[in-house]
């Protein structure tokens, strides 16, 4: 917003000071007119669809740094720690509000709203006589659903934001509305209220692909059920205490929506992130991406969240950022069969392709992180070695699998930048399915929850052959068996561990552990072994000895500093910073 309103104060300041009492008046170019768009609701709605993809690496809205690099997941990777503003989300004692890349995620999201709410004043003045009456309200759902996943977004990130809304818009009024008018449970019922509407209207399937649906409602209305009914986020009212059976029950009857749909598992694991299978049963709601091939346009519509995020020395244009951890790594041990849930991390492992190991591993590691001596993503004739990382001895020698494709399938843009044309997940069949385990749990369904996780764990032993068959030594992986369930503390155990393996490098990770109130305790332990780790007798990850989360203040990022400022005393800042 605040870089909108700064054109236009330049503008009238240069007017100002012109001395001229009359005007040339000059139609602008390159703007679409305010009138034109409010006659056009179908493109203003494909407008506001457009801003899903519309990122870039310092404002990525799936929030990777802020998801992962946050996390016991990932490093941040690249050329060293001063590259980019993201390392204060890795060690948290630095983090203030004044990153440019704060600044320009808040932007953004708000840019996005800014065409929802123009969107749905087209649709509500024109709608009816444009695109018909049954079209028109279709389209409204579908323009509420986008305005609250980019305001999900924001609250996940920023707790304390401005409403801005349509009325808002037709006002213009947007200067005097404050960020912290609304609680944040209110502020998330205002969203769940966004997608309430879109559920009620939204047809289960739509002709067009890409269109938001009513499946995908319910996932996010269970989604926001899910993170409230845990409490408000920090973790003085956060956690086992402050459970909502009734929120934990709306999480429930949500997901069984979805569980009756014409979605599900993918057969395979690995599939589910080559982008021949972006679109399939899996895929509950994504952002769409595509190449200049595929679509016929100059450019593509590629996906720029993770331009960054390629292999070093793989990719042309690999920058070797969010690089998983030694902690996410151990994570994936097993010991006959089952995730070693006390003392996983107790010491360095990793596999080395030709050296037999009698460590286990679940087969999702080979999946999620390429690592030295294997081939990079299935690939065999591309095999990974200590070469591909940029910078060991500060982020050592793994790399993110998941949001890129095989090189052989090459990519979208070559230098001096990077993307690919691989879908954004923001909800998976099987994150969903999670979801609704871990209310399940907390409604004590416990037999249930432990039918969904094995039915995950089912598919993981069955992605073996396809795929990662040159590691198929390594794998073990057995579904738990009832003892597991027969009580709510080792239940949740199965549940939390089987979202970090099943969900692993996907951008979730931290905001699990804030919703369980459990990210000081899981943090400040990660970082005090994280430091200590070494590949090959390389140390690396030492910068963790300054690292320290803290409860109170650490549960949400800060309102960016130029925001406060847009208009001073408007804003305020969450507490701690």
């Amino acid at each position: 917003m605040k870089k909108f309103f700064s054109i236009i104060l330049t503008s009238a300041a240069l007017l100002a000071n012109s001395g001229c009492e009359d005007f040339i008046e000059v139609k602008p170019e390159g703007v679409i007119d305010e009138e034109l768009a409010n006659q056009n609701p179908e493109q203003m709605t494909t407008a506001a669809y457009a801003m899903l993809g519309d990122t870039w690496y310092d404002c990525p809205v799936n929030l990777w740094p802020y998801g992962d690099v946050a996390s016991d997941d990932a490093l941040k990777g690249g050329s060293g720690t001063t590259d980019t503003g993201y390392h204060p989300m890795e060690i948290w004692t630095t983090l203030t509000s004044t990153p440019g890349e704060f600044d320009a995620l808040w932007y953004n999201l708000y840019r996005a709203i800014s065409r929802c709410n123009r969107a749905l004043v087209a649709l509500e003045d024109n709608g009816e006589a444009v695109i018909g009456s049954e079209t028109a309200k279709v389209r409204i759902a579908e323009v509420k659903f986008l305005r609250a996943h980019f305001y999900y977004k924001l609250l996940t990130m920023f707790r304390q934001i401005p409403w801005i809304d349509e009325e808002v818009y037709r006002n213009s009024s947007h200067e005097s509305v404050r960020n912290d008018e609304f609680s944040y449970g209110e502020m998330m019922n205002k969203i769940i209220a966004e997608f309430q509407s879109a559920y009620d209207n939204l047809p289960e399937k739509q002709q067009d692909g890409g269109r938001v649906n009513k499946i995908a409602a319910a996932s996010y209305l269970a989604k926001c059920y899910l993170d409230i009914a845990w409490g408000d986020g920090y973790e003085a009212t956060t956690g086992e205490g402050f459970i909502n059976a009734d929120y934990m029950q709306k999480v429930v009857d949500f997901t069984e929506v979805v569980k009756n749909s014409e979605y599900g598992y993918l057969e395979d694991f690995g599939d589910i992130f080559l982008p021949g299978y972006k679109n399939s049963k899996e895929s509950v709601f994504a952002v769409q991406c595509s190449d200049y091939q595929d679509d016929n346009t100059k450019f593509g519509r590629a996906n720029w969240n993770n331009l960054l995020n390629g292999c070093w020395g793989i990719w042309s244009c690999g920058w070797d950022f969010h690089k998983p951890t030694q902690n996410l790594v151990n994570a994936f041990k097993t010991k006959d069969g089952l995730p070693m849930f006390e003392d996983f991390n107790n010491e360095i492992s990793y596999p080395e392709l030709g050296k037999p190991s009698a460590q286990k591993y679940d087969p999702r590691l080979f999946h999620t992180v390429g690592m030295p001596s294997f081939p990079y993503k299935y690939e065999e004739d591309l095999v990974m070695t200590k070469d591909n990382s940029r910078t060991p001895g500060t982020y050592g020698y793994y790399t993110s699998l998941k949001e890129v494709p095989q090189r052989s399938k090459g990519e979208t843009f070559n230098s001096p930048w990077q993307a690919f044309a691989m879908n954004d997940y923001v909800f998976r069949y099987s994150d969903v399915m999670l979801m609704r385990a871990e209310a399940l749990i907390e409604t004590n369904k416990l037999s249930e929850a432990k039918d969904i996780i094995n039915d995950i764990r089912q598919r993981a032993k069955n992605s073996v052959e396809k795929h990662i068959a040159y590691a198929k030594d390594f794998c073990e992986i057995e579904l738990y068996p009832d003892s597991y369930f027969a009580d709510k503390e080792t239940a949740r155990k199965c549940l939390r561990f089987e979202r970090r393996l099943e969900l692993a490098m996907e951008n979730q990770r931290f905001f699990d552990l804030r919703r369980w109130g459990i990210a000081s305790e899981t943090l400040n332990k990660f970082f005090e072994t994280e430091q200590n780790d070494v590949y090959d007798g390389q140390k690396y990850a030492q910068y963790y000895k300054d690292a320290h989360f803290t409860a109170g203040k650490n549960e949400f990022y800060p309102v960016p500093y130029n925001q406060l400022y847009y208009v001073p005393g408007l804003y305020s800042q969450n507490k701690g910073y």
